[in-house]
């Protein structure tokens, strides 16, 4: 089944109580429920720890912000909710001291020298998660823009989540700062693209703005129309990264902020791999002798090697979940096995799907008892986007099932 096809499914199993305001996704709303939304989400990528690795770096799954037609869409690097479906998250909205139309009319202030088209918004009243978006246009090509704006806990996880720059061995980027203003605030800019294997010369770049207040101002802009199905309209986005972050930064925004309700703590408490962390369990479960460990990364419940066992480099990556028996239930069909524990197991071999040439994927997929699941993929490259550098993975999928098995991941 496609990933999208998957995505759609496994959205529909999470239910009404679930279901995200696509808007909402993009600025940390209601914190437990954009955790539980972001582990179902990564829950149907069969494995890749690419997508929790965005999702956790820079606020990224922003699915349906800038939804419609002509105007700009979602970022680049997350699963896509339907922009066209109403919101079924019950959230509470600002005190409604900036309208819709005052959002529109900071984003004109802020845009000048050059013609706003097209412009849409959702006041503080409306939600909690206002928003603003439309065509921009200075003289070199209209591009689609938007803003989301959001109230965080800036002590918690997801609000620092939001300001880390992604993992290079997981995405490929041009160029992405952090930077601390005099304030305390912090902030970062991502200049990258809407495909990462760069099949379509579409770029997105983005800041992310967290004050000590808890406030969070997310921008991005496309050197196209829209994110996805036109052909890019300039060579770059129209703001550079200073006078994106100039944008960002602007203290136009704060009166929409300080009208929105205080986010709940976020105590950013890892769902499993124990304290240890899921990328160090991956490294001390791996063959002790004939390969080498090129790079590693992740944190929390994911994360991935690059090994090399001198024949070329290959990508091993693990998630691992809590609380995914029910969402799951209809995953493990045809083709898994049961072991006399319980546990259910799904082994599959198929095409990359990040667009380097020849890449192949391989997949082992486990489900405790207790609805605990650990995902270990393999790949015969050390980069989804790039070409393969091998044949087949370096570990076998016998070896790929002893890892994801193994007990370590829970004690």
């Amino acid at each position: 089944m496609p990933f999208e096809d998957e995505l759609s499914e496994a959205l529909r199993r999470t239910g009404d109580e679930f279901t995200p305001d696509p808007r909402a996704l993009v600025a940390a709303g209601e914190q437990r429920g954009r955790r539980l939304v972001a582990r179902r989400r990564a829950a149907v990528v069969g494995g890749s720890v690419v997508a929790l690795a965005v999702i956790g770096a820079g606020s990224a799954y922003t699915s349906g912000l800038f939804g419609g037609s002509g105007g700009a869409a979602a970022a680049a690097v997350a699963p896509q909710a339907d922009p066209t479906q109403p919101p079924k998250v019950k959230e509470k909205a600002g005190g409604g001291a900036v309208s819709a139309d005052q959002l529109i009319d900071v984003f004109r202030q802020l845009l000048p020298g050059g013609t706003v088209s097209g412009a849409k918004a959702r006041g503080t009243g409306e939600t909690a998660h206002p928003s603003v978006s439309g065509l921009y246009d200075d003289g070199e090509g209209p591009a689609a823009l938007g803003v989301a704006l959001a109230r965080v806990d800036p002590k918690g996880q997801m609000a620092a989540d939001s300001v880390t720059c992604p993992d290079k061995n997981v995405l490929d980027f041009d160029d992405c700062t952090l930077e601390t203003l005099e304030d305390g605030s912090k902030l970062m800019v991502f200049q990258g693209y809407e495909y990462p294997d760069r099949r379509e010369p579409t770029k997105v770049w983005r800041a992310t703005l967290v004050t000590p207040q808890g406030y969070q101002v997310d921008v991005q802009e496309w050197n196209a129309p829209a994110e996805k199905g036109q052909p890019v309209s300039r060579a770059n986005p129209p703001l550079a990264p200073e006078k994106l972050k100039e944008f960002t930064t602007s203290p136009l925004w704060r009166p929409a902020l300080s009208d929105l309700p205080a986010a709940e703590p976020d105590p950013g408490a890892p769902a499993s791999a124990g304290a240890r962390g899921a990328a160090a369990v991956l490294e001390s479960l791996l063959p002790k002798t004939g390969i080498t460990v090129a790079s590693k990364g992740g944190e929390g419940e994911h994360g991935y090697v690059v090994l090399d066992d001198g024949n070329g480099t290959s990508l091993v990556q693990v998630n691992v979940q809590a609380g995914m028996g029910e969402l799951l239930k209809d995953h493990f069909g045809s083709g898994a096995v049961t072991l006399p524990d319980g546990t259910r197991v799904k082994s599959e071999q198929r095409d990359g799907e990040k667009g380097g040439a020849n890449v192949v994927w391989w997949t082992v997929d486990t489900l405790r008892t207790d609805g605990r699941r650990v995902v270990v993929s393999a790949f015969n490259t050390g980069n989804q986007n790039k070409p393969a550098t091998r044949d087949k993975p370096i570990l076998t999928m016998e070896q790929l099932q002893q890892i994801a098995l193994d007990p370590k991941w829970f004690g």
